[in-house]
């Protein structure tokens, strides 16, 4: 019987999608709540768990439940119905550099050269590695709380744009956004 490998505890196994696409989901953080009652506390658990399917999808879910299995699966439901597509340069790395703010969260996202590899904290580390990003350099500004941080990470995530997408909300062709260095050079004389 094979079995598949675990990530080093922070993730949970893979699973497919309605649409066959395999998701990858990792539980960001999970805390414990308390409800103080006449006979003392009630606890229950918030779960908050991100999907991706390492191709440019990726989604957060957050979940609350008396019990830690089921809030993890309630915050992976709504992770699923979230999700955004990300445009992607060479597969690997953003177009260009990006900001992202929720509430109190700042987060400051820069494209990479090939082999520099993930360089993020803990919660936005989650957000790329599920989305399937190779290179990137992520800061955190604002609040360290996980949600925050996962939730501008996203907002940052859903205002990055291609080129062939800026091109066509433009009405012309990619070429035309770059041009060529003769056509800069002249520009510039002028």
């Amino acid at each position: 019987m094979a079995r598949e490998p675990r990530d080093g505890g922070r993730g949970r196994e893979r699973e497919r999608d309605r649409d066959g696409d395999e998701l990858i989901d990792k539980l960001v953080t999970i805390n414990r709540v308390a409800k103080v009652v006449k006979g003392g506390r009630r606890f229950a658990f918030a779960a908050l768990v991100v999907v991706g399917d390492q191709k440019g999808r990726v989604g957060f879910g957050a979940g609350k439940a008396k019990e830690v299995p089921e809030a993890i699966r309630k915050a992976t439901e709504r992770a699923k119905r979230g999700m955004i597509r990300v445009p992607m340069k060479e597969g690997r790395t953003l177009h260009h550099d990006i900001e992202g703010h929720y509430g109190a969260g700042h987060v400051v996202l820069r494209s990479a050269p090939a082999g520099t590899g993930i360089i993020a904290g803990g919660p936005m580390r989650a957000v790329f590695e599920t989305l399937g990003m190779g290179d990137v350099v992520a800061k955190s500004l604002g609040s360290r709380n996980p949600h925050n941080m996962v939730k501008a990470t996203v907002a940052a995530l859903s205002n990055c744009a291609s080129p062939r997408i800026v091109a066509a909300r433009r009405g012309k062709k990619v070429a035309d956004l770059f041009g060529t260095k003769r056509e800069k050079e002249v520009v510039a004389d002028v």
